[in-house]
This record gives structure tokens, C-alpha cells and sequence, in this order.
């Protein structure tokens, strides 16, 4: 009897777990697309087939919505991160990967124009204290991110202890303005030059061995 019920009782709790991402990725895909204030609850219930009032219970406001949908975002963002960095051996190597998919429009989140949902997270930040301690926890996981990537290369014996703290707010304050300028079309920074741009100031600040020949 135990089993049957834990059986019956986590169908619907996997059911709400499920709708519930259902209502994030729609919130996420509406926002980047539509900017947060012209995206409204009703909308979101209108993409995933829910009412407003559902969408309202998981969420309750739209302002914890915005964050939500970034966060379900972010998700995707570092699966990928950690995949690809698992996968790549090598401290400018790593840090490479790191600004691409950054300051590369065409990177892998899964989310089209995902740099949207950050645009309208620093804008409310601005004025809703809520929102915006949500965007310090999101800030410390990217910076935690790059800080070990950096211990990962001192352990490898690659750089010499360095400020792993200092150079991860530098660096992610660094792509923060290089992103905008490339999601803005800027001109005279593109994707391309964004990456010189950074991967110039990490070969500087770490003392790094210059790029191989042929390398972008």
C-alpha cells in the first residue's frame, strides 16, 4: 500500500512540475521576443493552453515570472557551460568557450534571444528590490562559474596564483558590456571583435602564453 501511494501521489507532483516549465519556457521565449513590459500573464497562459489565474498561483506576480523565466534560462545556459567545459582541457581554451558563448548571438541557448531576458532583469533590478536580489544570486553563479575555471587552471599548473574573486567581477563585468554592444549591432564591435576584445584582457591579467598561430 506504501508503494501505490507514493506512486499515485508523484504522478501529479511530476504533472506540476512539469506544466510548471511549460510556463517557464513560454515566459522566457515571450519576453525575449516581446521585451517584459509588453508580456503579460494572460499571454503566457494563452501560449501553454492554462488560465491566467494558473499562471498567477505559480508564479504571483510578473515580476517573480521575469526572474523565474531567467533563471529556467540560465538553466539551459549552464548544462551546456558545463558540458562544454568538461569537455574542453585547457585554461585559455575554457575561457575562450566562456566568451563565445557570451558574446556569440548564435550561441547555444536554446532560448532566441535570451540576452532579452537579462536586459529587462537589470531594468526592473533597478527599482524592484526583489528582482533585484535575484540578480545578485544569478551574478554570483556566473562569476562562480569563471572563478573555477580559474582554480581549475592554478591546480593544473597553468597560471600562478592570481585573484581568482577580483578577476571573475572584472571579466563578467567585461562580457556584460561587450554582450550589449553585440546584441545591439554596435557597429564597430561585433561578435568577432568582442572576443579579441576579452580574450586580450584575460591573456594580460593571467600572464597567459599567447594564442597558436591560427587560432580565432
Amino acid at each position: 500500500m506504501t508503494s501505490t501511494a507514493g506512486a499515485s501521489g508523484s504522478a501529479p507532483l511530476a504533472g506540476a512540475d512539469q506544466r510548471r516549465d511549460q510556463m517557464l519556457a513560454a515566459a522566457a521565449a515571450l519576453i525575449a521576443e516581446r521585451g517584459f513590459s509588453e508580456t503579460r500573464i494572460a499571454d503566457v497562459a494563452k501560449r501553454v493552453g492554462a488560465s491566467s489565474a494558473l499562471v498567477v498561483y505559480y508564479f504571483g506576480t510578473k515580476d517573480k515570472l521575469l526572474t523565474e523565466a531567467l533563471t529556467y534560462s540560465e538553466a539551459h545556459f549552464y548544462d551546456a557551460a558545463d558540458r562544454m567545459l568538461a569537455e574542453t582541457p585547457g585554461l585559455r581554451d575554457r575561457l575562450e568557450t566562456l566568451v563565445r558563448m557570451t558574446c556569440d548571438p548564435d550561441g547555444e541557448d536554446d532560448i532566441p534571444g535570451a540576452w532579452g531576458l537579462w536586459f529587462d532583469l537589470w531594468a526592473q533590478a533597478f527599482r524592484h528590490p526583489q528582482v533585484a536580489e535575484d540578480r545578485i544570486v544569478a551574478d554570483r553563479r556566473w562569476r562562480d562559474t569563471i572563478v573555477g575555471v580559474l582554480e581549475d587552471g592554478m591546480a593544473a599548473g597553468e597560471i600562478g596564483t592570481v585573484d581568482t574573486a577580483q578577476f571573475a567581477i572584472t571579466f563578467a563585468a567585461l562580457l556584460d558590456g561587450l554582450c550589449i554592444q553585440v546584441a545591439l549591432r554596435d557597429p564597430d564591435v561585433d561578435s568577432d571583435r568582442a572576443f579579441a576584445i576579452a580574450m586580450d584582457f584575460a591573456t594580460k591579467a593571467l600572464s597567459l602564453p599567447p594564442a597558436s598561430r591560427g587560432r580565432r
